[in-house]
């Protein structure tokens, strides 16, 4: 099986092939493209693969713009940190959509369906479509978390989640910093942390940051095409968005 994979962070192309690779050692990655530019001169030339993953937010614009430039033939699988997009992906070739950060058990998933649909893709009824939706809006009303209960002195006390105006990681240790300073041990991963906040509340800037929206108080340009964010309370270290995801958070933030 040939594939292609469309992301602008290496981290994540470089998770992604590592499961692909593990799940089925026969498919062979033609390409990593990391932005809409690339993307268009790549299937210009008439290189189709089996399957593409799109991630959405690319470096220099969202990837469905590569479809008002160029014909894609081969079904894709999104990759995105929001869901705000499912709709919107399954009227073009999609055929799943992956909440990031992506698992081997997502994307096996993904795989199998689109081996299931593989002789299928060209005449897929309406009925499947709306399955489809309809499991994607099942994963949009997921449950998120409204309470923290943190430790405090010799108590443990429950902590609404919008008192905190960002989270981050100091030594291996996860704190909450609320908007009146105080700051609670978290006792979870960032990375597990991020998938059960709300999406459209906080924004994973960085390997050490997660940030409330109401929390920023203005978006600096840096160094190189990154950004950095000024929050209310002031945080410990100066919070840098990458030039990759530049665009990512100027759109979260537009929303």
């Amino acid at each position: 099986m040939k594939v292609v994979i469309i992301e602008d962070e290496y981290a994540a192309a470089k998770n992604l092939t590592a499961i692909l690779q593990d799940i089925n050692p026969g498919i062979e990655i033609q390409a990593i493209l990391e932005s809409v530019e690339e993307a268009v001169g790549w299937f210009s030339v008439d290189k189709t693969p089996d399957l593409a993953f799109f991630d959405i937010q690319l470096a220099d614009d969202s990837a469905f713009n590569i479809f008002n430039k160029v014909k894609i033939n081969c079904p894709i699988i999104f990759t995105t940190a929001y869901n705000q997009y499912a709709v919107k992906a399954f009227k073009v070739n999609s055929i799943d959509y992956i909440l990031k950060p992506v698992n081997r058990e997502a994307v096996r998933f993904a795989l199998n369906k689109f081996l299931n649909l593989k002789n299928s893709i060209s005449s897929m009824n309406e009925k499947k479509i709306i399955n489809m939706l309809s499991d994607l809006k099942s994963e949009s009303k997921k449950s998120f978390k409204k309470t923290f209960l943190v430790h405090y002195k010799d108590r443990m006390i429950p902590v609404d989640v919008n008192v905190f105006a960002y989270f981050f990681i100091d030594y291996g240790i996860v704190y909450g910093m609320t908007y009146e300073k105080k700051k609670y041990v978290i006792d979870q991963k960032l990375e597990l942390l991020q998938e059960q906040l709300d999406p459209e509340s906080f924004f994973r800037a960085n390997r050490q940051y997660i940030v409330s929206r109401k929390a920023i108080k203005d978006v600096g340009k840096y160094f190189s095409g990154k950004f950095s964010l000024n929050v209310r309370p002031e945080s410990p270290d100066k919070i840098i968005i990458s030039k990759a995801r530049a665009p990512e958070i100027k759109k979260w933030l537009e929303e």
